[in-house]
């Protein structure tokens, strides 16, 4: 998957929105969906689905969209990036600056605690709420 495929602009991730709420569905109607809501011609919409089918983020094969990459994957590569970029790949030192100016409420802490637990293969179903 090409590096780039992390970068992508306010109307990227917009046209990105709209096919991973619709995938799979004809590009004839992206094309209309692009129209409504985003006030796009067809060449516009084309252009765009060309462009993130590039970033490896969709294909159009035979007339249909589909999303290579789930918003969840999308979304989970951009954070690890973000933290290969900013902070040497560490959670810890990601969370250190991030608690350094807000500070964790008790829910907080307990989301944390279970993703953790999940994390190292000893999260007890029966804990959750």
């Amino acid at each position: 998957m090409p590096k780039d495929f992390q970068t992508l602009g306010e109307m990227e991730g917009r046209f990105a929105e709209i096919i991973w709420q619709n995938a799979p569905l004809p590009s004839g109607e992206l094309v209309k969906l692009c129209q409504q809501q985003l006030g796009w011609k067809k060449s516009t919409t084309y252009t765009m689905l060309r462009r993130l089918c590039a970033k490896g983020l969709f294909c159009n094969q035979d007339g249909q969209v589909q999303a290579l990459l789930s918003r969840e994957d999308f979304l989970a590569r951009q954070s690890e990036d973000f933290l290969a970029q900013n902070f040497a790949g560490s959670l810890p030192r990601f969370l250190t600056a991030f608690c350094s100016r807000q500070k964790l409420n008790a829910a907080d802490v307990q989301e944390l605690e279970q993703l953790i637990a999940q994390s190292r293969g000893d999260f007890d179903a029966e804990h959750t709420d």
